[in-house]
């Protein structure tokens, strides 16, 4: 047993998940944490990136979220956080093993594909949330929403499976849920394909409707 499952093992050691209710990345790793059953062991906190005096940046220097604190040690994005759990659940559970460095190498980049369609949207929220109209760059907001578009072009010709729970289908489902609530881009009408897997994989994953954000 390595030091990472006598630490997770351990009720003693705390172990705080930094995160809103309504991030999409925040909402990975809710998803996976409820699918490997390890969600029962984390106390969710909430951060505020934008306050600076949250101590979300003393653990993630970059003061981004989501941050998982194990004992008080900081793990840190999204995608290295799904990995732990990953091992955490014997491994080959989300994504394929070191033995299979290709099909692995090719998930984490399908993975990192759907990661920045939600984050190509959030930085086009924030351009309207935080800048002045007078502030605001058309081409900025254009050049974000290329990323989207032809990201969402390349899964709508190949859909990933949703017969398992994966590190793709679980960055995708987060980042077009992003995408209806905050709807940075009207994407449903012109990616019938996409539509028809959302569904099938709200469907087959609880925990995707469970995490669910109705906040404003």
């Amino acid at each position: 047993m390595t030091d990472l499952h006598l630490l997770w093992n351990d009720p003693s050691v705390p172990i705080v998940l930094r995160s809103t209710i309504t991030s999409p990345f925040g909402r990975k790793v809710r998803i996976a944490a409820q699918a490997l059953g390890l969600s029962g062991r984390i106390i969710r906190r909430d951060a505020d990136t934008r306050d600076a005096a949250d101590d979300l940046r003393c653990q993630n220097p970059l003061g981004k979220m989501p941050c998982l604190l194990i004992a008080g040690e900081a793990f840190y994005d999204s995608g290295v956080i799904l990995e732990l759990f990953d091992l955490l659940a014997g491994g080959a559970r989300l994504l394929p093993g070191i033995s299979q460095p290709l099909e692995r190498s090719r998930a984490l980049t399908r993975a990192r594909l759907a990661d920045g369609i939600a984050e190509a949207a959030l930085l086009m929220v924030y351009e309207d949330r935080f800048r002045e109209p007078s502030q605001r760059s058309e081409v900025w907001m254009g050049h974000q929403r290329g990323k989207i578009e032809r990201a969402l072009a390349a899964f709508e010709q190949a859909p990933p499976q949703t017969e398992r729970i994966d590190i793709v289908n679980i960055g995708l489902g987060c980042a077009l849920g992003y995408l209806d609530w905050r709807q940075p881009v009207e994407w449903r009408d012109t990616h019938p394909n996409l539509v028809a897997w959302l569904n099938q994989f709200s469907a087959a994953v609880p925990a995707f409707q469970q995490t669910e954000s109705k906040a404003a």
